[in-house]
């Protein structure tokens, strides 16, 4: 073992030690004194909002809580600098001077998983002066920046810090209630991967998606309850809650759904509140996708970089209408890099001030142009969203969400090889 070697790990297992008891606030402190001590230069943690639009300095002040919270925090746009090009493309970008004039330092994605949580701005080692790092250099950022990651992660559920950082104004009841409840945005594992994307972020009130992993079967639900106020998203929360309740007993796609109308006339009455969706089951295994359609939209498939088909199932009624119409199970066999959508009509629905919608067709091919240009599933749904907004002069009328799903197939590389560090310009914009 190098002494470099040495010095990553007293800085890994020194900085977990200490996190146990430590709290967001605290954070900043402990990672800059244990990257010090492996000498690294300063550290800094940026963390995303909740649009990934900027990433905002976490300073361990619990600052930004609102008007009269204190100054107003660093922010760096996700779009125009070199530290959002290392969010969007989760990679380590390098800046450096060759002339030596400016500061040698390193943006790297932070990564719970595949959840991109923003990025570490890291000094470079005292050692090496304002010369570029070599790989050695980089693989420490790495693994610190993963540590970081997991830190953060089991720490900010019980911190009001974190979610004042990562708002920029404030939230309604029901979109407050609503994201404490999904999953994150983005999961992988080497079978399958499975991002989603959300909005209006702060406002949402019917949309909801939900997805679990059980031995070789990834369960996908989307759901969209009439309405757009508190009633919507109760309603949304507990057609979710009602779906997890019953798969986690072992009942399937159209005995849960079943189960969710029930809850749902039991709750709200007949014909008051009603929920469209599409539920499925993926089996990572064979590849064979089952789902039903309660009232919703059908799911569209992506093979080989085209749009090949919208996958038809007999709808039966959206759950809370109690018309009694039968529910079908439908399966579709996938290739491996098959990718299905499922999407609610706040996406190919929202009209520009001409009327014009953006459509399906739009709407798809913009995955496959985006996916087509290498750019990981979670940045393609960003860019999608914010394609979204701007035909919708930045304001939606209906909640817009997509969930994607692609399938690698039964066997992959689990061990990837890391993306190269990439040298990038001295200045920010």
């Amino acid at each position: 073992m190098t002494a470099d070697d040495r010095a990553t790990e007293r800085m890994l297992t020194g900085l977990l030690t200490a996190s146990h008891l430590a709290s967001v606030e605290q954070v900043p402190d402990l990672v800059a004194e244990h990257a010090r001590d492996a000498g690294l230069g300063e550290v800094l943690i940026y963390l995303a909002d909740l649009q990934q639009t900027v990433l905002r300095l976490l300073t361990g002040r619990g600052e930004n809580a609102g008007e009269g919270a204190g100054p107003r925090i660093e922010e760096l746009r996700v779009d125009s600098t070199l530290a959002g090009r290392a969010f969007q493309e989760v990679r380590v970008l390098r800046r450096s001077d060759p002339e030596g004039e400016e500061p040698v330092y390193w943006w790297v994605p932070l990564l719970d998983g595949t959840e991109r949580l923003g990025v570490l701005r890291v000094g470079a080692p005292d050692t090496m002066g304002g010369e570029a790092a070599d790989e050695a250099v980089a693989e420490r950022v790495r693994h610190l920046a993963s540590l970081v990651a997991l830190i953060l992660v089991s720490s900010r559920p019980s911190s009001d810090s974190y979610a004042r950082l990562v708002r920029t104004r404030p939230m309604h009841v029901a979109a407050e209630m609503q994201w404490n409840l999904m999953p994150p945005l983005t999961f992988a594992t080497p079978q399958v991967t499975i991002g989603a994307a959300l909005e209006p972020a702060y406002q949402i009130g019917g949309d909801a998606f939900d997805y679990a992993l059980a031995d070789d079967t990834v369960h996908l639900a989307i759901f969209d309850a009439a309405g757009h106020d508190v009633h919507a998203g109760l309603a949304a929360t507990l057609a979710m809650a009602s779906c997890r309740n019953q798969r986690r007993q072992g009942v399937g796609l159209a005995d849960n759904s079943e189960g969710i109308e029930r809850v749902l006339l039991r709750e709200f009455g007949e014909n008051t509140r009603y929920v469209t969706a599409i539920m499925a089951d993926l089996d990572l295994r064979s590849g064979v996708f089952t789902w039903i359609n309660r009232g919703h939209h059908p799911p569209v498939v992506i093979r080989d970089g085209r749009w090949i088909t919208t996958l038809p199932c007999p709808p039966a009624h959206p759950m809370g209408l109690d018309m009694g119409k039968p529910v079908t199970l439908c399966t579709e066999q996938l290739q491996p890099g098959d990718r299905v959508l499922l999407h609610t009509d706040g996406i190919t629905e929202a009209r520009d001030q001409q009327g014009r919608e953006f459509g399906l067709h739009r709407f798809v091919e913009f995955i496959i142009r985006h996916n087509a240009d290498g750019l990981p599933v979670p940045e393609t749904l960003r860019r999608l969203i914010r394609a979204v907004l701007a035909h919708h002069d930045g304001t939606l009328q209906d909640d817009a969400t997509v969930l994607f799903v692609e399938w690698h197939g039964p066997a992959v590389d689990e061990n990837p090889p890391p993306r190269p560090v990439v040298d990038g310009p001295t200045e920010e914009a």
